[in-house]
């Protein structure tokens, strides 16, 4: 078991916040929001809910990764190099979009489409590499149990396992449950900047068990940047759910115009102009629609 010497503590609180995107889907955001611009070097934090004929049809993207992890229902992904696929609950799609993608996620089935994502930012020298997938299967998941605790681990390592996905930004992304009674202890490199986002009922975290209070879902909990690693515990008498996620401060300038992030105020022109232009990544955008925008007529 890892012992963690110096736990972090919660640094700040945040509850996310319902607010529309794409074409009638309602997402609860966390990071990427006023209070919380950017947490280096992630960009955005959405949890997301959709039902057909809402989604999120025809979109660049420019400049980071995004990772969208499914909770419930499935949603379908193309885009216009002819990817595509559908993304099932528990599964996983890791997409750096480097120079360039224009894609569609749209809702796969009926009913309500539950998931994650997330955007973690790409440092200069990658923000223009070729775009690149990385796709799990929710069976092939790294996963691990041991008293009350089980972990899915997307990227990085928990419980002697490991991921197998490559991060170009280093990157830790852990889905914990904790049953009634459990608790964890999981080392954080200490160069990470780190959070928590609380998906089903209500934990403690940080140092003090005794003192701190239950946090309950749909928080985001911002680690302080001083210790080691995470300590967390389930006392209540239902099931405790949340991911863990940290990763790499870059310390590098932002220049973000909405799913477009740069280094700087240029490059957000030069890649507007590319994107209009079709050129520099975007050509195969020209004569491109998913088979989603064509059903929906527009």
């Amino acid at each position: 078991m890892s012992v963690v010497r110096e736990p972090r503590s919660i640094a700040r609180k945040f509850l996310a916040r319902p607010q529309q995107e794409g074409l009638g889907a309602v997402v609860k955001r966390s990071i990427g929001r006023f209070e919380l611009r950017y947490f280096d070097p992630f960009l955005v934090l959405d949890e997301f809910s959709v039902s057909a004929p809402a989604g999120f049809p025809d979109h660049p993207h420019r400049g980071f990764e995004s990772v969208t992890y499914m909770l419930q229902g499935a949603v379908t992904h193309e885009d216009f190099d002819g990817h595509k696929g559908t993304i099932e609950a528990g599964d996983l799609q890791w997409m750096t979009a480097g120079r360039g993608v224009v894609h569609s996620e749209m809702p796969a089935t009926e009913g309500t489409q539950k998931g994650l994502q997330l955007w973690i930012n790409l440092s200069s020298q990658h923000k223009m590499v070729q775009p690149r997938y990385q796709e799990i299967s929710s069976n092939n998941i790294a996963e691990a149990t041991r008293d009350g605790v089980k972990v899915r681990v997307i990227a990085g390592e928990a419980l002697g396992v490991k991921s197998t996905i490559h991060t170009k930004t280093p990157t830790m992304y852990l889905d914990f449950t904790l049953k009634p009674g459990s608790q964890i202890q999981q080392p954080i490199p200490k160069s990470y900047n780190a959070f928590i986002y609380i998906l089903e009922g209500a934990g403690i975290f940080g140092q003090d068990s005794r003192a701190n209070s239950p946090i309950s879902s749909h928080n985001l909990l911002l680690l302080s940047g001083i210790g080691d690693g995470l300590v967390a515990w389930n006392k209540g008498s239902k099931i405790l759910r949340f991911i863990l996620v940290g990763g790499e401060p870059l310390g590098e300038p932002i220049a973000q115009l909405g799913p477009f992030v740069m280094n700087t105020q240029e490059e957000i022109d030069q890649t507007i102009e590319d994107f209009e232009n079709y050129t520099n990544g975007f050509e195969k955008a020209r004569h491109w629609r998913s088979e989603a925008r064509v059903e929906l007529g527009y």
